[in-house]
């Protein structure tokens, strides 16, 4: 429809309701996302207008809306002053600078593409937005002297709804900044802080903004500002995922690039540096870069002096997922960024390539990522076995678990998603600290105190508002679409919260199986419309608007929602949100999860159900593969590495399941009555799965294994103008040199064909060094197993000590005692020293084998 002529404001400015002078700190605390996890300041905004605050969970968009009488009555309460003044106290005591800050000066930098903290901050698509937003709560809560970059999509990543045959439909809404928990940064002058770039497009120049986390303060980099005088470049933070090849090269320039200029714009001094997938690695570059420029570093000299304190953690479990781009496309975006500083295109396409002197080979995000991070983590125990098989050409002389790739199992954050009623019930019956100390496994002890028929209650409520929130939620949807008086009224009865109901709420990529439930469609009926034990399914997830079979999946789900006797039992929830999901994994009795094991990374959903209570159901792929044993949940299928008759033999398992073992057990039984053998596997699952798999745990594990470590690194690395890193660099230069003239002359001559155990044996190995010294090598014996192959398995590495010389080179000797029995064997290896840990060991290391 024509509009006619578009006005334009020549000024623009907001009018906002006077705060009463008692109410004066209402923005402080909506600015703060600290409500998002606090129940007590979520209550202070939902009082004011609840209808307000069901549609939009934004304290902000509130306070902008509010009338002033709403606010006047508000302020002449005393209850509603009492719970104010009660959440003002608590804020102060949470945001409190820690008394015992940082004496060096740590701080992490953290990048992420993707956040998902809140609905009302939609700069998120899935789990590793969550994933990051967890991260962030969770350093706050621990104190960790962390500070995070993202971008400010001008469009959230997408609003879904389906048409009438069941076809995802995207929409992008607009986000309205002012009306965000969002607010400009603020530099020493006074003024906003806005840095800019040469592109090949133009001058770009990006604006900061900030949304507080608690105590952690997160930076986002938008474009869509007047001083870009093009649509191209005011759209590149448009929208997360969005656009071509060339869109994604610039987001990443400026998460990456910008991102560290942003930090260096508002005077943070970051210690060490934390890729959160492959989008950010681009900072590397930029790293290395200013050392260049700064302190007069070489290429080499810099690359290592920078990768020590730079940390990179890989969600990706198949190559499909990695940002790959055409070298003759990026080098239009870096040729003359690099020349500043005198960096080649040989040097620069080396950081992103397998093959660096391949010029056909696209550029790798994920490869620079691994090339320019000492430490490398997968987000499971399993991910990172899938990993180090993924990645093992970078280290091609060692063997796969040696691939230099560990892992830190993720976790979710417990005050985002636990439910008010089992943290009602907590308060009543575990030590009164427990929302400090719930990493402790201790703590949890005391839940088999919990009668069977509290618990169960408890959750009955929970489910009984998840029915009501389904309700709501799809008659609304049906009203917009003007369904038949018919369909409203049948949506108004729809779900039972006295019936045994399954969850399944994800992405809807392929690999992740959204439709094996309906592989035995005429089964299905029957089990769901059991008269005895009937059950309920609810499932809710978005598909990439160009993911063609992920929509299909969806389709033919909807289309099942019209199934006359299946549709009385299945609810597809349109538009997946935070929110949807807290209801689901709150609410549920079991929690699906049937990827291809292998493929799903770590998956966080079924923690999230598993906190409040709710087994899982699933195949033994990421988190769950460690948490099953005590999980009181089921497994879908063992061990073995995925195929596609599988799929039949999966869908079969879980009926069969369903059928004979979870349905019988739960209906036991009543809405009076508790069915004690399904409360003693709930009360397993609280007992293992709270303590062990929360963001506080994770964060923890990332404090000691990583953050520390790294910044211990760039103390010893940037002192005496970096002395370190440059004797490094001409050392290494030095060995390779004259690497090729080491040898390894001889080794394991004096050890016997038969050994007794427990006996001692000496390993002696005589290397001639080529002038290099002792210190200067790592020598070392690999011990294992002989397989059938004849090839070493089940091995340990021993560290050999130098001993002395003789005519022929230099001596390198240990003593151990095998711990095996049977046919073992041995070999012995050299590399250079110049790692303290084998975890930080550098991509294609210089290594020589007996």
């Amino acid at each position: 429809m024509n509009m006619g002529y578009q006005i334009r404001p020549l000024k623009e400015f907001v009018v906002r309701p006077a705060l009463p002078p008692a109410l004066g700190r209402l923005p402080e605390l909506a600015y703060n996302l600290l409500w998002s996890w606090d129940h007590e300041m979520r209550s202070l905004f939902r009082r004011l207008d609840p209808a307000l605050w069901r549609a939009s969970h934004n304290p902000v968009l509130m306070l902008n809306q509010l009338s002033q009488s709403v606010l006047d009555k508000a302020a002449a309460d005393p209850r509603y002053m009492a719970s104010y003044r009660k959440a003002c106290e608590k804020f102060d005591a949470y945001v409190r600078q820690p008394e015992s800050s940082s004496p060096f000066g740590e701080l992490i930098a953290y990048f992420s593409m993707e956040y998902g903290m809140a609905d009302c901050v939609p700069i998120y698509s899935g789990g590793l937005g969550v994933l990051s937003g967890d991260h962030l709560k969770a350093a706050s809560d621990a104190e960790v002297p962390l500070v995070a970059i993202g971008l400010l999509y001008q469009k959230g990543y997408l609003s879904q709804s389906l048409n009438p045959d069941g076809w995802q439909i995207e929409r992008t809404p607009v986000n309205d900044f002012f009306n965000l928990p969002v607010q400009p940064a603020i530099g020493a002058d006074g003024n906003e802080i806005k840095i800019s770039i040469r592109l090949p497009i133009g001058l770009l120049t990006i604006k900061v903004w900030l949304v507080q986390v608690g105590r952690i303060t997160l930076y986002l980099l938008d474009s869509n500002i007047p001083e870009n005088s093009t649509q191209e470049l005011r759209e590149i933070t448009d929208q997360l995922y969005g656009g071509d090849a060339h869109t994604r090269i610039r987001q990443e320039i400026v998460l990456g690039i910008m991102g560290l200029r942003a930090l260096k714009a508002v005077g943070l001094k970051p210690t060490a540096f934390h890729m959160n997938e492959g989008h950010s690695a681009f900072l590397a570059v930029e790293r290395i870069r200013d050392l260049m420029l700064t302190q007069g570093m070489s290429f080499t000299e810099a690359a290592e002096a920078s990768r020590g304190n730079n940390i990179f953690t890989t969600h990706t479990s198949v190559p499909a997922g990695i940002d790959l781009f055409d070298a003759g496309t990026l080098w239009e975006y870096f040729r003359d960024y690099c020349a500043e500083a005198g960096i080649s295109a040989q040097q620069f396409f080396s950081l992103g390539r397998r093959n660096a002197s391949d010029p056909a080979e696209r550029f790798s995000m994920a490869i620079c990522a691994m090339k320019t991070a000492a430490y490398r983590n997968a987000v499971s125990r399993l991910h990172a076995e899938v990993s180090q098989d993924m990645w093992r050409d970078l280290w091609p002389d060692l063997p796969v678990w040696e691939v230099p790739i560990t892992y830190v199992t993720n976790g979710t954050h417990l005050p985002t998603f636990l439910n008010g009623d089992f943290a009602t019930l907590y308060d009543n019956y575990l030590q009164p600290d427990w929302r400090d100390r719930y990493q402790d496994p201790r703590i949890w002890d005391q839940v088999g105190e919990i009668g069977d028929e509290e618990l169960w209650q408890a959750h009955r409520r929970r489910k009984r508002q998840l029915v009501s929130f389904l309700r709501d939620r799809l008659v609304s949807s049906a009203y917009k679409r003007k369904a038949s008086a018919t369909e409203l009224k049948r949506l108004e009865t729809i779900f039972d919260p006295d019936v045994f109901t399954i969850g399944f709420a994800r992405r809807f990529a392929t690999y992740k199986r959204a439709t094996l439930l309906f592989r035995d469609v005429e089964r299905l009926r029957k089990l769901v419309a059991n008269a005895k034990r009937p059950v309920q399914i609810l499932i809710a997830g978005k598909a990439h608007p160009k993911d063609i079979p992920g929509k299909t999946f969806i389709r033919e789900i909807a289309q099942l929602t019209r199934d006359p006797e299946l549709g009385k039992h299945l609810i597809f929830v349109e538009d997946y949100s935070l929110q949807v999901a807290k209801e689901m994994v709150q609410g549920v009795d079991v929690w699906l999860n049937n990827p291809r094991r292998g493929e799903e990374a770590c998956g966080t959903s079924g923690m999230k159900a598993a906190l409040n209570g709710v087994l899982n159901l699933s195949i033994l792929d990421g988190w769950y593969d460690e948490a099953y044993e005590v999980s009181g949940g089921w497994a879908i299928g063992n061990r073995e590495e995925y195929s596609e008759e599988q799929d039949e033999i999966h869908a079969a398992e879980i009926y069969s399941l369903l059928e004979n073992e979870i349905l019988p057990m739960y209906y036991q039984g009543t809405a009076d009555k508790a069915p004690k053998e399904w409360m003693a596997r709930v009360k397993q699952c609280l007992r293992a799965i709270s303590p062990q798999f929360n963001a506080q745990r994770m964060i923890a594990e990332y404090m000691q294994n990583f953050y520390q470590p790294a910044h211990d690194s760039w103390k010893a690395t940037s002192a005496a103008n970096f002395t370190a890193a440059r004797e490094r660099s001409a050392w290494l230069a030095e060995v390779g040199r004259i690497w090729d003239r080491v040898r390894i002359l001889e080794s394991g001559r004096e050890i016997n064909d038969t050994v007794v155990a427990g006996q001692a044996i000496n390993v002696h190995s005589t290397l001639d060094l080529a002038g290099l010294k002792p210190e200067d090598v790592r020598v070392e014996a690999v011990v294992g197993r002989v397989g059938i192959n004849g090839h070493l398995e089940d091995t340990e590495v021993i560290q050999l000590q130098a001993t002395g010389s003789n005519h022929e080179g230099t001596i390198f000797a240990r003593e151990f005692v095998p711990h095996q029995t049977g046919r073992l064997g041995l070999s012995v290896r050299v590399s250079p020293n110049h790692f303290d840990d084998p975890l930080t060991r550098p991509c294609y290391p210089l290594m020589k084998w007996s």
